[in-house]
């Protein structure tokens, strides 16, 4: 009797804890799921997109930047071009008949995003907070410096800031530019003008003596005329992280952007051959001093690729 008791007993309690740890389990997976609800496809957000629907995407680009961004027997090229490329195909706008560059100078860029003109614009667009506050960035995709590219006539007469303020030298650069601002905090007078390409073609015809920007707008210029040029390092400010500008009104679309650029630096770690790499060894590779690779890019909302929710046969 006694041991048909303690046996009943145990029984009952193994059932008691049994029950106790199920119930514990399923509370556990109510937790796990309230904390990691389904996520969002990448085909759901492009349906929240001004874009969805549409039947081109049209991207700002430059035209006169060699390297990154170039006009060349009537075909758009350019490092910034082929980025624009790969973006553009992520969101379902592959081949040229989807997809329409649209020339934009760089005081443009922020006015054609407003304005409607364009949906996307990559062309050497730093990423600051004054501008962020007109229009949102996906990225950074690159990293880059100013730097001041001389004729080489004058390759050893100008060499720092101070010879820059000179004003036996004019120094030129581009309107609405980061270079623009960061010249005029280091008290050079500088030559304002629409595009860089304008401030080369000055140096050439004796307007101008040297010119300021990002080293990858002149590495395209050095490249153009390695034997009449010298890019001289400065001690200039912070590095510029260039991103991909879309209208601060597409959330939806500039998060599009950002999982795209993420998906091919994620490539680069993984060790294959990622979208930015094979753009960057094309073009800008062969001509920038020091090897570059592609930068992690912020704010990364966490997506579903296309069709990862379908099932796998």
């Amino acid at each position: 009797m006694n041991t048909r008791s303690a046996q009943t007993r145990l029984r009952s309690i193994a059932t008691t804890l049994a029950v106790a740890l199920t119930l514990s389990l399923a509370a556990a997976a109510g937790c796990d799921s309230r904390q990691q609800p389904d996520l969002s496809s990448v085909q759901e957000k492009l349906r929240e997109t001004h874009i969805y629907g549409q039947s081109k995407l049209r991207i700002g680009v430059a035209t006169n930047e060699p390297l990154m961004g170039e006009l060349r027997n009537g075909q758009h090229v350019g490092f910034d071009v082929e980025i624009g490329r790969y973006v553009a195909a992520s969101l379902g706008y592959e081949g040229d008949q989807r997809l329409e560059f649209v020339s934009v100078s760089t005081e443009d860029r922020i006015p054609a995003l407003q304005g409607g003109t364009v949906d996307l614009v990559v062309s050497s667009f730093s990423m600051t907070e004054d501008r962020k506050k007109l229009v949102s960035f996906a990225g950074p995709y690159f990293v880059t410096t100013q730097e001041v590219m001389v004729p080489t006539r004058l390759k050893d007469r100008i060499r720092t800031i101070e010879d820059l303020r000179d004003p036996a030298y004019k120094i030129c650069t581009s309107g609405g530019s980061t270079t623009e601002a960061e010249l005029e905090k280091h008290q050079v007078k500088t030559f304002v003008v629409k595009d860089v390409g304008d401030c080369v073609d000055g140096i050439r015809k004796g307007r101008y003596d040297a010119v300021s920007s990002d080293e990858a707008i002149l590495a395209g210029f050095l490249a153009s005329f390695p034997k009449e040029f010298e890019i001289v390092d400065m001690p200039f400010g912070t590095s510029e992280l260039l991103g991909i500008g879309v209208p601060i009104g597409d959330p939806a679309l500039r998060d599009l952007v950002a999982f795209f650029l993420q998906k091919s630096y994620q490539q680069g770690r993984d060790g294959q051959a990622s979208p930015w790499q094979t753009a960057y060894n094309r073009t800008l590779g062969p001509w920038l001093r020091a090897e570059k690779r592609q930068p992690q890019p912020l704010d990364v909302p966490k997506l579903v690729d296309f069709d990862d929710k379908a099932p796998r046969r």
